[in-house]
């Protein structure tokens, strides 16, 4: 019905049924047949034949705001998608475990922002492990996420201490965080004294002295360059886990999530 609406309209523009055609670059014949096509439609005469043109009836009259309003909020509906799929506006909702949330998309996050600054991006933080559940249900659009999903990068696990703390003790993560199940898999002896919930807090009560940690080395990278921490030496470590981008496949991402996957990849290649 758009084209029959614009049809009409022209001819309420126009006064008459040959200028409307010239206009719609139609045969008058065929914007007569969809003016007849419109008013079956609505059920009224819509145009009133005048010996030098064509007026509109009551019911036309009626008709013409809400022929406008609906060519109009076409209109806005064409322009939205042309700046969606120009990434002039968009959403994209990542999301990862506290190693991805801190240390690996943080910098990634902010280039793709200052590239794509109208396309909105969120961030969530959850256990690992569920994270392809969390894309699975839709609520993020990519995820992070030990040895799921598209390859992305090598993540190597390491024993980190303080330079003189104490080394017979673990200080570890609480159950579901994916570090801990590291843990437990690498050194299954080992004593745990300590469950927190955050990386800060780990490294933390290790920098004290406390005990040792199991940590992505890129969580600590300046600890141990700043000498706050040391790798440990150990037969088991360091332990490379695979992460990959975790999504539900390239034709169901929005454009905004094609271009951050697209970005993520493209930064971890150079």
């Amino acid at each position: 019905m758009v084209s029959e609406l614009r049809n009409f309209l022209l001819v309420v523009e126009h006064g008459t049924f040959t200028a409307a055609a010239r206009h719609a670059h139609l045969a008058q014949p065929s914007l007569s047949a969809s003016i007849k096509r419109l008013e079956e439609e609505v059920g009224a005469r819509l145009l009133r034949r005048l010996p030098r043109g064509a007026v509109p009836t009551e019911a036309g009259r009626a008709l013409i705001p809400h022929a406008r309003e609906v060519l109009a909020s076409l209109e806005r509906g064409r322009r939205a998608v042309r700046e969606v799929e120009g990434l002039e506006r968009g959403e994209v909702r990542v999301g990862g475990g506290a190693t991805a949330a801190t240390y690996l998309l943080p910098s990634l996050l902010a280039s793709f922002r200052a590239r794509h600054p109208r396309i909105r991006v969120t961030l969530t933080e959850d256990f690992s492990p569920r994270i392809p559940e969390l894309v699975r249900e839709g609520v993020l659009d990519i995820g992070v996420a030990q040895g799921a999903g598209e390859p992305w990068r090598q993540d190597p696990l390491v024993l980190v201490g303080a330079p003189e703390g104490e080394r017979a003790v673990f200080i570890g993560f609480v159950r579901g965080a994916a570090m801990r199940a590291f843990q437990e898999r690498l050194f299954p002896e080992a004593e745990q004294i300590m469950e927190l919930a955050s990386i800060a807090a780990v490294k933390g009560q290790v920098r004290a002295g406390l005990g040792v940690a199991l940590l992505s080395r890129a969580a600590c990278e300046t600890d141990l360059a700043e000498g706050r921490l040391v790798e440990i030496d150990s037969p088991r470590t360091p332990w490379v886990r695979a992460l990959g981008l975790v999504h539900a496949g390239l034709e169901q991402l929005s454009p905004a999530g094609r271009a951050f996957r697209a970005h993520v990849l493209a930064a971890t290649r150079g």
